[in-house]
């Protein structure tokens, strides 16, 4: 199939990297008119490299000034928003719940569930003005089930899926279909070994529990993405997607931590 997203214009946030910039080649693909959002700067080059059909801007998710004027820059650029994907996210400081501290909550739910909340607050009323539209949110099999010290990285992504099923109720009638996807072990930022190897090397460990051993990648998610996006999940709305190979299907409370992923801050997926 082609042209899946042909006339569609669609904002990316998280997406100078991993995940993100998986999902603006793919929707760019199906003739996607995109809007790359991030902090790091890296949406610059990933708009470059894509071309006319992709364009970028500065955006901290977590501030409330900055989405509205994403949000603003998209009207204005596009004229509409048909597909919203809040993507951007963080992982990191992972220890039992008693280590971890307030500033690293805050820090977390700010950009985690705070972000994803403000950017389906200003996209929807956007949509709402125009007749309708997709929002794709990204979760975490973290918030489907429970992975070892990920206490407060799982909280958050719990949070997303569940908003996401609440506002898929608030808007069943409106047009605007809310869902999203829960990734699991995906080779992307999270993984120190991704900086340097674009696929794990040969040999790399698996984590264990995984029914369809390998990694995810961050096509996999892009293509769930564009799923989701696309009128081809016309009657389809408050589903959190796992892609994760079988792995929430499968759990079986095992939650060690997992193989090669690093406790570091990675950038935004």
């Amino acid at each position: 199939m082609a042209d899946r997203l042909a006339g569609k214009c669609v904002i990316i946030t998280g997406a100078g990297s991993g995940m993100g910039k998986a999902m603006a080649h793919r929707f760019t693909q199906e003739g996607a008119q995109v809007l790359l959002a991030d902090v790091s700067g890296k949406q610059d080059e990933v708009a470059a490299a894509i071309g006319a059909s992709a364009s970028a801007i500065h955006c901290d998710v977590s501030n409330e000034e900055q989405v509205q004027a994403m949000i603003a820059v998209a009207e204005e650029r596009f004229g509409k928003i048909d597909v919203l994907c809040n993507n951007a996210g963080f992982g990191g400081g992972m220890a039992p719940l008693h280590k971890q501290s307030a500033e690293h909550w805050d820090r977390i739910h700010s950009v985690n569930i705070r972000g994803v909340f403000l950017g389906m607050k200003y996209g929807i009323t956007s949509m709402l003005k125009t007749g309708g539209g997709s929002i794709v949110n990204t979760g975490s099999a973290s918030g489907v089930v429970g992975w070892k010290h990920h206490s407060v990285y799982g909280a958050a992504k719990a949070g997303v899926h569940h908003m996401t099923k609440i506002a898929a109720l608030d808007y069943s009638d409106k047009n605007i279909r809310v869902n999203a996807i829960a990734p699991g072990t995906m080779w992307t930022g999270l993984v120190a070994a991704s900086a340097s190897h674009d696929t794990p090397p040969e040999g790399y460990p698996v984590l264990a529990g995984i029914p369809m051993n390998r990694w995810g990648t961050a096509m996999d998610i892009a293509n769930a993405a564009l799923y989701l996006a696309s009128d081809e999940a016309a009657f389809v709305t408050g589903v959190i997607l796992p892609v994760d190979g079988g792995y929430s299907i499968g759990f079986s409370g095992m939650g060690a931590e997992r193989p090669g992923v690093t406790t570091a801050d990675p950038e935004d997926l």
